[in-house]
């Protein structure tokens, strides 16, 4: 018996297929729908909440042509170019040029950008950047449903809490995507010209900060590495797995993001000694790039000399501190102030105790310069960091991914068994009564990457921890789940794992240190031969890397 596709699930055909609905995807609903196509935009969650936007944001980066030397597209080329970034100065220059079309989209939808007592906007500098490009906003939490009802109103079709498990593709072509409703259970194909991946350049819940909660994370927690794991199994080249690994400061057992603007307002970091230490290892300081305040924090905690570790504001321009604490910092973490009110924290009074973060996993789509992924047809909508990055990034994809719309007119066929195997793979927890719950396997993979995969790790310590994931693989066909939010989990779990092992993997090849926020005991000194990009592909199941 022939199976047809409708029996399966439901279809949906469309130009443009959006994956990630939060700000790189809003910015790629938004590109699609200003050239006229049909566009359908997914995520495992709702729109209105979805992403690292989600959660509030109080600041967007842009460059507004202020100083030649340090506020125009020449700046940012400048600062972002870089033989190991992925970028070439042509991506970072329409970065610059979109940066001004998605701030016109925030103003219109009553994003509220707060102003100094001339009229002019209230601007920040960010880690090592070289001018204040940071926009800074009053009401950030209310950034996404206000973008959300634009998006809903603009034509594009939405698709709310449907996780995508797996892209489909004919000779490396995209031609679409398989998924399920997390609330129904009900099985969705796909058919699409062209795939706009945008959903987070992160996977969260590696590891743990103090707290051992991994749902307390600096970036979103229900990140788990779908951007890079897709396109991996799609056929997609990989890069830096191994170098963007990041990790912050963070208010002692209290993960948000926002050091940033402590960095900027003036604060001093103090180890334990009481004495401020980061200028032996960058000149900015606490304002240097934030790779060098990690290593610097962690050579001091190796030395012995914290924690505890503070950042001391006392110093600093009240007015500014009382914007920080109570407008900016709550703009991204909306409990902030709860977790002040309980610690007694006030930034003009005392020292706020701070700690390095989770790690968390991070690399990029191989990306051309028109955002196309090495697969044909499949964009890279999360190119950039950021907020700016991201809604940027998601905006010039989709941009791109209509152009080439013409060169996709004739697509292979769906296959039905290949849909059916999927659909049999995602909902084998289900029927696996007494088997084991995806908290446990989680935890099993979290403790192997905090042991081996810390700040720092060694040959023989990524060796066994590649053993460990790889046992911990085995246990995958006995992975449970009791409904469909269970079912969820146990699907994340699936790319949290893999994620991983790429990353370890990775790790292992670059034998230095220096160059990411992790320490190599068994390569401490930074090494020039590795001044090149580690790729990462896989043929036939079978991981394959190469230098750049």
């Amino acid at each position: 018996m022939t199976i047809q596709l409708d029996n399966l699930g439901k279809l949906i055909e469309t130009d443009i297929l959006i994956l990630g609905s939060g700000a790189a995807g809003c910015g790629a609903a938004i590109g699609a729908a200003k050239r006229g196509a049909r566009a359908v935009l997914v995520d495992k969650g709702k729109l209105e909440s979805s992403g690292c936007l989600g959660g509030g944001n109080d600041h967007f980066m842009a460059v507004l042509n202020t100083d030649p030397q340090t506020d125009s597209p020449e700046a940012l080329v400048n600062f972002y170019k870089s033989p190991l970034s992925g970028y070439t100065p042509e991506m970072i220059s329409r970065w610059a040029q979109a940066m001004p079309v998605m701030l016109d989209v925030l103003q219109e939808v009553g994003v509220e950008f707060i102003k100094n007592p001339d009229g002019s906007w209230l601007r920040t500098v960010g880690f090592g950047q070289p001018g204040n490009w940071f926009i800074n906003i009053n009401n950030g939490q209310l950034i996404k449903r206000r973008l959300a009802k634009k998006v809903r109103a603009i034509g594009v079709e939405v698709v709310d809490h449907v996780m995508v498990t797996k892209l489909l593709t004919a000779n490396n072509r995209i031609i679409g995507a398989i998924g399920y409703h997390v609330l129904d259970g009900s099985l969705y194909i796909f058919k699409a010209k062209s795939v706009v991946l945008a959903l987070g350049n992160s996977a969260n819940r590696v590891t743990t900060n103090s707290t051992g909660n991994p749902f307390n994370t600096w970036h979103s927690p229900f990140n788990t590495g779908s951007q890079f794991v897709l396109a991996y199994d799609a056929g997609a080249k990989l890069i830096n797995l191994d170098l963007k690994q990041l990790a912050t400061l963070v208010p002692k057992s209290f993960s948000s993001a926002r050091m940033n603007g402590i960095n900027a307002v003036g604060a001093h970091e103090l180890n334990a000694l009481g004495e401020r230490f980061m200028g032996k290892y960058h000149p900015m300081m606490e304002n240097g790039p934030r790779l060098f305040q990690i290593l610097g924090t962690h050579q001091e905690l190796v030395e012995g000399k914290g924690p505890p570790f503070h950042m001391d504001m006392r110093h600093c321009d009240k007015e500014e501190l009382y914007h920080l604490q109570y407008v900016l910092m709550p703009g991204d973490k909306a409990t902030f102030l709860d977790y002040c009110e309980q610690k007694g924290i006030d930034f003009a009074k005392y020292p706020m105790e701070v700690e390095l973060s989770e790690i968390e996993l991070s690399g990029m789509l191989m990306t051309q310069e028109n955002f196309e992924s090495t697969v044909s047809g499949l964009f890279n909508g999360c190119v950039f960091y950021n907020f700016s990055g991201s809604m940027c990034s998601g905006y010039i994809a989709a941009t791109e991914a209509c152009a080439a719309l013409p060169r996709a007119e004739k697509l292979a066929p769906i296959m039905p068994e290949e849909v059916s195997l999927e659909k049999k793979r995602i909902f084998k927890p289900m029927n696996n009564s007494g088997g084991l719950s995806y908290a446990k396997f989680e935890s099993a993979v979290q403790q192997v990457m905090k042991y081996y995969m810390g700040y720092v790790r060694n040959q023989k310590g990524m060796e066994i921890a590649l053993e460990r994931l790889s046992l911990i693989e085995s246990y995958l066909d006995r992975v449970q789940a009791s409904n469909y939010h269970e079912l969820m989990r146990a699907n994340e779990a699936v790319h949290l794992l893999k994620v991983c092992q790429l990353a370890t993997r990775a790790s292992m090849e670059r034998k230095e240190s220096g160059r990411a926020i992790y320490t190599r005991s068994d390569y401490p000194e930074h090494n020039d031969a590795y001044s090149k990009m580690l790729t990462m592909w896989q043929t036939g199941g079978e991981p394959q890397m190469s230098w750049l």
